[in-house]
This record gives C-alpha cells, sequence and structure tokens, in this order.
C-alpha cells in the first residue's frame, strides 16, 4: 500500500497568521506552489491556496495589506505519513480541498496534493 509520506512533499513553506497576501502570493509563484501551512509557532493554525489569492482579490482585498488570516482556511484536516493514498484521495474529493498537511503528531512533516495522489494512483512520479 502506497502511503502519504511516500509521496508527499518534505520541504513545506510554511508563514504567520499576520504575513501579507501578496508576499505569499510571489514566494508561492516562484516555488510554483499551489498552498501554504500558516502557522504560529510550530502549531498549525490554517492553510491559505491559490483558490484563496483569487477569493481575496476578486472580494477587493489589498493583497499588500490584507494578513493571510483573514482568508485562510481555519485548523484544516491533516492526516499521518501511515496514512494510505487512496483514503486521502477520497477525504480529499469528498470534502473538496487539493491540499493537505501531513504531521505526525502535531509536528508538520510534509504537504501532499491531489496531482501528488493521482499520480501515485496512475503510477507515475
Amino acid at each position: 500500500m502506497t502511503t502519504v509520506g511516500d509521496v508527499m512533499t518534505k520541504d513545506v513553506f510554511t508563514v504567520e497568521p499576520d504575513t501579507p497576501i501578496a508576499e505569499i502570493a510571489k514566494v508561492m509563484v516562484k516555488g510554483r506552489f499551489g498552498s501554504v501551512v500558516v502557522c504560529r509557532g510550530k502549531m498549525i493554525v490554517g492553510i491559505f491556496t491559490e483558490r484563496d489569492v483569487l477569493r481575496a482579490t476578486a472580494a477587493g482585498d489589498d493583497p499588500a495589506s490584507t494578513p493571510v488570516k483573514n482568508w485562510m482556511t481555519n485548523d484544516p484536516v491533516t492526516a499521518p505519513p501511515d496514512r494510505g493514498t487512496e483514503d486521502a484521495l477520497t477525504d480529499m474529493i469528498g470534502q473538496g480541498f487539493r491540499h493537505l498537511p501531513v504531521v505526525v503528531g502535531t509536528d508538520l512533516v510534509g504537504v501532499v496534493s491531489l496531482r501528488d495522489l493521482l499520480a501515485a494512483r496512475l503510477g507515475q512520479p
């Protein structure tokens, strides 16, 4: 069985809740990733995705001054690294999200995307 830990990205970009959206968006574009995990210290408090950038901008918020905490998803669903990819895929599709923080206890160890899980299902790297 392939697990989330087998396919997750270990290098996760994290930000503090008061980080401006524009600053985050620049890093997301440069790094070519679709989500950031929002942490207060080591505690995960939210997740912010490319969809959230669009929602904030469409609402007329100024990305240069609006903090990520205003648009992040609070208390995101997480998974342990030994969770099966099929189970994670079912949960993500069923609940309508595309990025899943991976944790051991309360420690962030990675993030897995819907794309990662679908590639694993198709046997692609």
